[in-house]
C-alpha cells in the first residue's frame, strides 16, 4: 500500500499519541473496524505508525456484523484488505441490528446502537487480550459531538482523546483527535480504500448528521468556524466559564472536610 496519501494522518495521530500517551511500550491495539472510512483509514495509519513508532506494540482490527443484510460482500473485501495490511481481523456476529430496530423499535436508534456495539467490541478486546481499543473519531466528529451535547443536553462536553473503562479493563483511544475529516476523505479516495455502505435504516437521518450539516452552513459565511470550534475545545487555557455558585461551593467545601 502506498503510504504517501498517509502522511498528513499520520502526522497528526503521531502528535495525538504523544500528546495524550495513547499507546505505550508492549500494548496490544485493537482498532474498531466498522468499514467506514474513518476506521479504514486509521487501520491503515496504524499499520505503518507500528513500523516507525518508538515503542512496540501489537495491531489488531475488530469488525462488528450487525446483523443487517447485504454486506456480506463488502465484509469479505474488507478482510482482505487487512489482511494485506498484515493486521489479525477478528468478525463479531451480534443481532443488534434486530433488538435496535425490530425488538426496541428505538425512535432514536444511535445512543443503543452505539453502546451495544461498543460493549461486542469491548468483549472481544478482552478475547484476543486487546488492552487498548481505538476508535477513528476525527476532529470534525469532535466538533459535532460539543454541539450534540451542548444542543440536546445542556451540557459542555465531548469525547476524551484517552477514557479508561474500568469493567471492562480496556483504554479507549481516539488517535485521529486532531484530523480533519477533509483528510481522511482525500486519503481515502487516493489509496481507493474498501469503504463499506452503511445500510443502517438510520443513515443520514441522524442528529449528528444535522450537526454535520449545521457546521458546514456556518462554515459557508464563517470559513473559519470548524477550525476555531475545534481549536477551542482541545485548547483548555482558553476555556471561560462560569465559576460555580456560592451556594454550589459551601456544599464542596463542607464535602472535603
Amino acid at each position: 500500500m502506498e503510504t504517501k496519501p498517509l502522511r498528513k494522518i499520520l502526522g497528526s495521530i503521531r502528535k495525538a499519541v504523544d500528546d495524550y500517551d495513547m499507546i505505550g511500550d508492549g500494548d496490544s491495539v485493537a482498532v474498531g473496524l466498522s468499514g467506514g472510512k474513518d476506521s479504514l483509514a486509521l487501520t491503515a495509519a496504524l499499520a505503518v505508525y507500528r513500523k516507525f513508532s518508538p515503542v512496540n506494540f501489537t495491531l489488531s482490527a475488530i469488525n462488528v456484523d450487525m446483523g443487517l443484510k447485504g454486506t456480506e460482500a463488502e465484509r469479505e473485501r474488507l478482510a482482505a484488505f487487512v489482511k494485506e495490511l498484515d493486521v489479525p481481523y477478528y468478525e463479531v456476529k451480534t443481532d443488534i441490528a434486530e433488538i435496535v430496530f425490530d425488538v426496541r423499535k428505538e425512535s432514536n436508534p444511535c445512543s443503543l446502537c452505539s453502546k451495544m456495539r461498543r460493549g461486542a467490541l469491548n468483549s472481544e478486546c478482552n478475547r484476543i487480550g486487546a488492552n487498548k481499543l481505538a476508535l477513528g473519531h476525527n476532529a470534525d466528529d469532535m466538533a459535532e459531538t460539543f454541539l450534540l451535547s451542548l444542543i440536546f443536553e445542556g451540557r459542555l462536553s465531548t469525547f476524551q482523546p484517552v477514557s479508561y473503562m474500568s469493567r471492562t479493563g480496556i483504554t479507549l483511544i481516539r488517535p485521529m483527535i486532531y484530523v480533519p475529516e477533509a483528510d481522511v476523505k482525500g486519503a481515502v479516495n487516493k489509496l481507493s480504500l474498501p469503504v463499506m455502505h452503511n445500510p443502517c435504516p438510520a443513515n443520514r437521518l441522524t442528529r449528528r448528521e444535522y450537526m454535520k450539516d449545521l457546521i458546514k452552513n456556518v462554515c459557508k459565511d464563517i470559513p473559519f468556524a470548524r477550525d476555531r470550534i475545534i481549536s477551542a475545545l482541545i485548547s483548555p487555557e482558553r476555556y471561560s466559564l462560569f465559576p460555580p455558585k456560592r451556594s454550589e461551593t459551601k456544599i464542596e467545601d463542607q464535602d472535603t472536610e
